[in-house]
């Protein structure tokens, strides 16, 4: 257990200072977005919602046991394994698909951020994308932009390839943003891993990444705090990668699609670090583990999750809402973590002036986290798009 950074007397003699410090940019709108085609991964005969691909695996057993010890009931997916067996796929005839499902699905997310905003898609100064599922040019924010109503001037930046902590630096990249320029940001994440299955016979590492991976987008509305609108202040971030363990996690871009490397020693090393990580993103401001309501933990397997549980000695609600979204829509990659706060924010709003954190875990080996305050409560709704 991780606690006691600082006594009571340091946080109370510096709680003014914090307050001063811990406004500026604020998340207000979420929009989350999955495709239509949904696997129940939980029904026995499903063998990890890829029966087709089952049938024709020497695997197959162990591909329903690990599927049914994933916690993961429900995926969406751009690519239905019941209707198109893509294994075959070069990179490039997966490319081309990619851009053809992520558009709409990104345009469902980001219009639905903006219902409720008050910011228009003409005040935004900054288009963030994430994606480390697949690339196009003209890039996938770029024809989002000109659909909605985003400015020809508005700047764009693209992060790729991170894989599931990728939405951090997104959002830190959209937090300074409005910081320097006091204009909003949007961000925007698309994920579709279901792009990526890989040719047979499977391996039991490549059964677990099939057992585990779903498609989704998210859009969050970075706005500055001086607005007054309710929401998320963006307070701090910490990352820290250990190289040491790099082939634990692996995104390799291959002639049909991308392959993952997934170790199942990842928990451990998480369970290592993330003490170390968490006091450089709270000692900082006269915070420890006590002072956090809530946690936004990245849903990347029950592995994953029951690691922070134990590292931290958090009761098993406070983890709740992540193993929710695991059970619901599997490892969205980097829209993970936002699935995550949309679904905090929507059910148990952050309290005003209460502290938070996310975390997210990705290639490298990295572990990025941040800190964030309430402002009020947001409102958040998911919505499906058929894909195709």
């Amino acid at each position: 257990m991780v606690t006691n950074f600082v006594d009571n007397a340091t946080k109370a003699a510096a709680s003014t200072i914090s307050s001063a410090i811990t406004t500026v940019a604020r998340l207000t709108d979420f929009g989350v977005a999955v495709p239509n085609a949904m696997i129940d991964q939980h029904l026995p005969d499903e063998g990890g919602g890829l029966i087709t691909l089952a049938a024709q695996s020497k695997n197959a057993g162990a591909m329903r046991r690990i599927a049914a010890n994933s916690r993961v009931e429900h995926r969406h997916m751009a690519i239905d394994p019941y209707v198109e067996d893509i294994t075959g796929w070069s990179t490039g005839t997966r490319m081309r698909r990619y851009a053809q499902e992520a558009l709409p699905l990104a345009k469902v997310a980001v219009a639905e951020a903006f219902e409720r905003s008050a910011v228009l898609p003409h005040q935004v100064g900054l288009f963030c994308l994430v994606s480390s599922t697949g690339y196009a040019a003209p890039a996938i924010d770029t024809l989002v932009a000109r659909d909605i109503g985003i400015p020809a001037d508005v700047q764009r930046v693209c992060v790729g390839h991170m894989g599931c902590f990728a939405a951090m630096p997104g959002l830190g990249v959209c937090s300074d943003f409005v910081r320097s320029r006091h204009r909003p940001a949007l961000l925007v994440n698309v994920e579709l891993s279901s792009l990526h299955q890989q040719p047979l016979p499977w391996d039991l590492e490549q059964i677990v990444v099939g057992s585990l991976f779903g498609d989704a987008a998210t859009a969050v509305i970075v706005e500055p705090a001086s607005g007054g609108r309710p929401g998320l202040d963006v307070v701090d971030f910490v990352a820290h990668t250990d190289t040491d363990y790099a082939d634990y996690m692996t995104w390799k871009i291959g002639d049909r699609g991308f392959r993952m490397g997934l170790s199942a020693k990842v928990p451990e090393v998480i369970g290592i670090h993330l003490p170390r990580v968490l006091r450089k993103l709270l000692a900082p401001h006269h915070l420890d583990i006590s002072d956090i309501h809530w946690w936004a933990v990245h849903p990347g397997g029950r592995a994953i999750i029951d690691a922070v549980e134990r590292t931290l000695g958090l009761p098993a609600e406070e983890v709740a809402v992540s193993r929710s979204v695991l059970r619901d829509a599997g490892n969205c990659s980097s829209a993970g973590v936002v699935q995550v706060l949309h679904a905090l924010q929507s059910r148990t709003p952050l309290p005003s002036g209460q502290w938070g954190v996310a975390m997210a875990f990705g290639p490298g080996l990295t572990l990025s986290t941040a800190l964030v305050r309430g402002a009020g409560d947001v409102r958040t709704r998911a919505h499906q798009v058929p894909l195709g």
